[in-house]
């Protein structure tokens, strides 16, 4: 039954409308971050500490933005590779065979989707 109530406890904070503006805020700022060409989603978390610090966040909220920084980073340095043939971070690599052939032909949004 403690686990119930353990599992309870989770989702109540996860689903706070505070923890759920942190992890968008985090996400865009992520996708920011990670648009930037050589600044890589670890360091654009290690950037982003002393903002936690500075709010005084707990530690729940302070990982859900710096995790939702983090995924945003992965996901934004994709976005300039796709477009301008820019390597952002190594894990966009994998875009180079399909993101900027697709986005020279006309089907950038396809590419970006996928």
């Amino acid at each position: 039954m403690e686990i119930l109530q353990n599992l309870k406890l989770s989702f109540s904070i996860t689903l706070s409308t505070w923890t759920h503006m942190l992890t968008v805020t985090g996400r865009f700022i992520g996708r920011v971050v990670g648009t930037l060409p050589s600044l890589g989603p670890s360091n654009g978390v290690a950037v982003m500490i002393p903002l936690t610090v500075f709010l005084c966040l707990d530690a729940t909220c302070s990982l859900s933005l710096l995790t939702s920084i983090y995924y945003g980073a992965m996901y934004g340095g994709r976005i300039s590779f796709i477009l301008r043939d820019i390597l952002g971070i190594e894990p966009a690599m994998t875009t180079t065979r399909n993101g900027y052939p697709m986005a020279n032909a006309g089907r950038a949004a396809d590419a970006l989707v996928i």
